[in-house]
């Protein structure tokens, strides 16, 4: 539809963080209780954090369909060679299936591509896009990205944005796709626009690359270690074992954690556990049985004031399918340790050996889990965690003894 003159848009755009939004707003307190609530680690200020006792207002949460739009942007020194559809088709609907998979049908993201190219008013090498951006260019990128859209589309209607880059354009680098927030919201349309995502991958683009990206929208860290001088390994805090640590992970279904963050399980799926008890994890991958009750798919050990330890089960079923290791996961929280810092370590109960060295983004971590018959001593927390049987339904039987 044909709109006389564009919308006005903010001029906060001049003013820009790249990882924090200063402005944040708690929304009500999560309903968490009975069994569960000993182990939910209170939020913090740090960024993401990962306490859950409530959620952080700022962001969507995705517990209901959420409306998301893909602009197009090409620029005047290159014609593009792709067209809209192609490109929305390598971002879509693998990622609607990815999170409608990870939330057990609790979430549906709905994407609206836009039909055409939005010219840029700029060349593409005048941006400076890379990795780590320059703040003036990048607002310089967003400022002229929105008003360029502006006359097209009606930010209103949407809870996501995405800024998809001509991918063949001489400007546009493939590893500066980033989730940017603003310290200050911008207004189109009678709403507020708090962060939005800069898509420059290339055709076809990484895999998995939009669900990382989205899940930043939804408030989750990133998991990867990034070294000092760029080079080196980026995950060894949590190898395949979750799509915020590597979107190329074997095993990519997020951490039960996140699944309980973002409100995909439920007080009676998690279970605190205080002295010796017996456990049966259903797989975290695993699809519900249509009818049948609702079983425990994450056990949590308080070790701090700000830290657990989680037990989950993995097995190749769902987003996990391509996973090369089964068994019992244990991995660390830590709600005082920001974005990129490592707020969770998978906890590496074969330290002696690796797997899946063809295939896996680390394979020290990729034997990670604890097999039927094995026993791990967690360090430093006088708890224990044995693997006793599994189901045939493919449930793990774990028992967990805490305690001095």
């Amino acid at each position: 539809m044909e709109r006389p003159t564009p919308r006005a848009v903010a001029a906060g755009l001049v003013s820009l963080l790249a990882l924090v939004a200063t402005s944040l707003v708690a929304g009500p307190a999560a309903a968490v209780g009975g069994e569960a609530a000993p182990c939910a680690l209170p939020r913090t200020g740090v960024h993401h954090s990962l306490g859950l006792d409530d959620w952080n207002g700022a962001y969507p949460r995705p517990d209901h369909t959420l409306d998301a739009v893909m602009l197009f942007l090409s620029f005047p020194d290159s014609r593009p060679v792709t067209t809209p559809a192609e490109l929305a088709a390598d971002h879509f609907p693998a990622t609607t299936r990815f999170f409608q998979r990870a939330s057990y049908g609790k979430f549906t993201l709905r994407p609206h591509p836009q039909r055409q190219w939005i010219r840029m008013p700029e060349p593409s090498v005048s941006y400076g896009i890379q990795r780590d951006w320059e703040g003036g260019r990048r607002s310089a990128y967003l400022r002229d990205a929105i008003e360029a859209a502006d006359p097209h589309v009606d930010f209103s209607k949407y809870d996501v944005v995405y800024l998809v880059a001509d991918p063949d354009a001489p400007g546009v680098d493939s590893d500066a796709t980033k989730v940017v927030n603003f310290d200050r919201p911008l207004s189109a349309d009678g709403t507020d626009i708090r962060r939005v995502v800069t898509v420059f991958e290339q055709h076809p683009p990484d895999h998995n690359v939009l669900a990382h990206e989205t899940g930043h929208v939804f408030d989750l860290p990133d998991l990867y270690h990034r070294p000092s001088d760029g080079k080196g390994d980026w995950d060894t805090y949590v190898g395949d074992w979750d799509v915020m640590g590597s979107q190329f992970g074997l095993a990519p279904d997020l951490f039960g954690w996140h699944k309980w963050k973002l409100g995909w399980l439920d007080d009676r799926q998690v279970t605190c556990i205080q002295g010796d008890r017996l456990v049966t994890l259903e797989p975290m991958a695993a699809v519900p049985v249509p009818g049948a009750s609702i079983g425990t798919r994450l056990a949590v050990i308080r070790t701090g004031e700000g830290s657990v330890v989680a037990v989950e089960a993995r097995s190749a079923t769902g987003n996990d399918s391509a996973t090369c290791t089964e068994g019992v996961l244990l991995y660390r929280i830590r709600n005082e340790t920001p974005s990129g810092g490592g707020p969770v370590d998978v906890l590496d109960t074969h330290p002696d050996t690796d797997a899946c060295w063809d295939r896996s983004v680390y394979p020290p971590l990729a034997d990670a889990p604890l097999r039927v018959g094995e026993t791990f001593s967690v360090p430093g927390v006088h708890t224990t965690v044995e693997v006793t049987d599994r189901t045939p339904s493919g449930a793990w039987t774990v028992r967990i003894t805490t305690g001095t």
